[in-house]
């Protein structure tokens, strides 16, 4: 047999395959190896709350777990008294959130959250549950006894030149010539000047949001949140921020914190990734807010024009959340809780309360309440009439259907009603019968007391400007304030004459001079004070202390007398006619003779008054009270 070496071939035969069968296992293949690939790659992006607390009231807790499609993975731990109830899985795989039960039992201590792909663990998060403080100097809740300092953090000084400038951030300028830009100022100067504030007679601080802004404009306000559980790093740390209220308790002095519900800003990690569509108000279109109160409480409102109030964005760069949305709510709900409990916070100021949900808001009270008995809570409402803040308040269940739980709002009528009687024309309903009239209506509150009165702040023109500079005017309404009743606030400044109108917004938010390293002049000190100042910083000085020592001030009730003869009188008193106080107020341009036998039911027995600012005694049968002058007179 000859062997050829040249092949021969013939045609091919080959297996008969179904091609779409085998193009499905071979996506899965791939699917497979994909998945494990992103699996290694992947990290937690973070865990919120990143710790807890034993002993809260509320067993429930539930995190927010965010990485790059954590929602792939399974989800274990082992820890005695803690359970895993729930995994939720949402919208954006890159999101679970896990619903946890505590048992009143549990101990302190640290475990790890297991995330594991095809039963490897491919993830841990070392979990810490950390006891809670019970400390009796801790969340004393803000009173009538106290005498609240809002400053806006960013403009009050700068204890701390080290973190001007944050590397990474959106805005890394630092311009003390704009009003727009960051200035510099944080948590450090704030606590640098607390002995400064309790000299003054302030008992309480209050700063515009300390939360991380990483926004590209305007980040300095406080607003636009991107980070709810981070201090921005222009003004420190989250051990710093707890460490300054640690040092105002030490100091006697008490810690009010500004939180936002309603929105957040642009910036914010989760606007990026969003968790789900639901979790922000979402639109066709933009669609902002129409700042109409009134929508909320009028009983024949539009059912649009009440949603495009509640859902309507603040402003573009401020996203509206949705807090319809269970996952919404309990972030919100467990950040603000964590927050009080790590730091030791006394109060809450709620940013735009009349914007948000209102079931969610009595819900959230209640649940605030529930675990911080003491806390105290009031709601911004810059809105037109007595009756309109009321009905945000608590204990208002006949028109709502519902208590609200807010124990207070910022009493902007009330500010208005003093703007009025010291710069209008009197008439029936005009000039200082306009604050008679105000506080006439308190019968609307379940309580007026806890409602947070002010004159000015920092979405408003300054009170010195709006007297027109008027010194005599300017304590006439600082005297005002610190002898009504509710709990008195002062924005940062008045006591030296800072002045300026709010258009736009940043003229009334200048640096306090003296807090940078090279400010020519230092208002911190009375050399660095005209005397005009230095006048207005002891006038303010000597009223405050006053009322820290004066029971009727503190916690007294309030009685007025209807004015005439353009004077206004009202009193502070408790059971007795001594130790009462007596405010008369003159805002003509004349001095008036002012016979006391009208004021016999809080003034018998009484002989003798002391002026508490020149400390004076005086009879008491009549009085002549000076021109454009508010008298304060502890009764003797």
């Amino acid at each position: 047999m000859k062997l050829s070496l040249t092949p021969k071939y013939s045609a091919p035969s080959f297996p008969v395959f179904n091609v779409q069968a085998l193009m499905k296992k071979i996506i899965w293949v791939l699917g497979i190896l994909l998945t494990f690939n992103n699996a290694f790659a992947q990290k937690l992006e973070r865990i919120e709350p990143m710790f807890w607390f034993t002993g809260m009231h509320n067993p429930k807790l539930q995190l927010l777990v965010h990485g790059d499609h954590i929602a792939n993975t399974t989800v274990s731990l082992n820890y005695q008294g803690v359970k895993l109830l729930k995994v939720n899985k949402v919208e954006n795989p890159n999101y679970l959130f896990l619903d946890l039960e505590l048992s009143p039992t549990v101990k302190p201590g640290t475990f790890p959250i297991n995330f594991s792909l095809q039963g490897k663990k491919i993830l841990s998060y070392a979990y810490a549950l950390k006891n809670r403080d019970k400390s009796t100097n801790r969340i004393q809740g803000v009173t009538t006894k106290d005498f609240i300092y809002l400053l806006m953090p960013d403009r009050f000084a700068n204890g701390d030149k080290s973190n001007d400038v944050v590397k990474g951030l959106a805005e890394t300028a630092l311009n003390r010539d704009s009003m727009y830009y960051r200035h510099g100022g944080d948590i450090q100067g704030v606590m640098n000047h607390l002995d400064y504030l309790k000299d003054l007679g302030i008992t309480t601080v209050w700063m515009t949001p300390e939360l991380e802004n990483d926004m590209p404009q305007a980040s300095y306000h406080g607003y636009a949140v991107t980070d709810h559980y981070k201090i921005d790093p222009r003004y420190g740390t989250n051990e710093l921020y707890k460490k300054y209220v640690e040092t105002a308790h030490a100091k006697g002095m008490k810690i009010i914190k500004d939180i936002v519900h309603n929105h957040i800003g642009t910036g914010h990690w989760f606007y990026k990734d969003l968790p789900m569509k639901s979790w922000l108000n979402q639109w066709p279109k933009y669609t902002q807010t129409s700042y109409r109160d009134q929508t909320v409480m009028d009983p024949h409102a539009s059912a649009a024009d009440r949603k495009q109030m509640l859902d309507g964005w603040f402003v573009p760069s401020m996203p509206d959340l949705n807090q319809t949305n269970p996952y919404v709510q309990n972030y919100l709900t467990q950040n603000h809780i964590w927050w009080i409990e790590y730091a030791g916070i006394d109060g809450l100021r709620l940013d735009t309360y009349p914007y948000n949900d209102p079931a969610y808001m009595a819900d959230w009270a209640l649940k605030l309440q529930a675990e911080f008995p003491r806390l105290s809570v009031f709601g911004e409402t810059l809105v037109s009439a007595a009756a309109n803040q009321a009905f945000f308040t608590g204990g208002n269940t006949v028109n709502r259907g519902f208590d609200t739980h807010l124990q207070g709002i910022t009493d902007a009528v009330l500010k208005d009603a003093i703007y009025e009687g010291l710069n209008g024309k009197n008439g029936w309903v005009d000039g200082i019968n306009r604050l008679y009239a105000t506080l006439a209506h308190d019968f609307l509150y379940k309580n007026p007391n806890a409602n947070c009165i002010f004159l000015d702040n920092h979405d408003m023109s300054r009170f010195y400007s709006v007297v027109n500079e008027d010194f005599d005017k300017y304590k006439m309404g600082m005297a005002i304030l610190l002898t009504m009743r509710g709990i008195p606030q002062m924005y940062y400044g008045t006591e030296i004459l800072m002045k300026n109108f709010s258009n736009p917004d940043g003229l009334v938010r200048a640096d306090f001079s003296g807090g940078w390293e090279g400010d020519k002049k230092d208002k911190f000190s009375a050399n660095g004070r005209t005397e005009k100042e230095n006048e207005a910083y002891n006038f303010v000085k000597t009223l405050a202390n006053f009322r820290q020592t004066n029971a009727a001030l503190q916690t007294g009730k309030l009685m007025q007398f209807v004015p005439q003869d353009d004077i206004y009188v009202y009193f502070r008193y408790n059971n007795s006619a001594k130790g009462s106080v007596m405010v008369v107020v003159n805002n003509t341009d004349k001095e008036k003779n002012l016979s006391t036998e009208r004021f016999a039911e809080r003034t018998s027995g009484i002989t003798t008054a002391r002026e508490v600012i020149t400390g004076k005694t005086m009879p008491f049968k009549e009085i002549k009270v000076p021109a454009k002058t508010t008298w304060v007179l502890e009764l003797n």
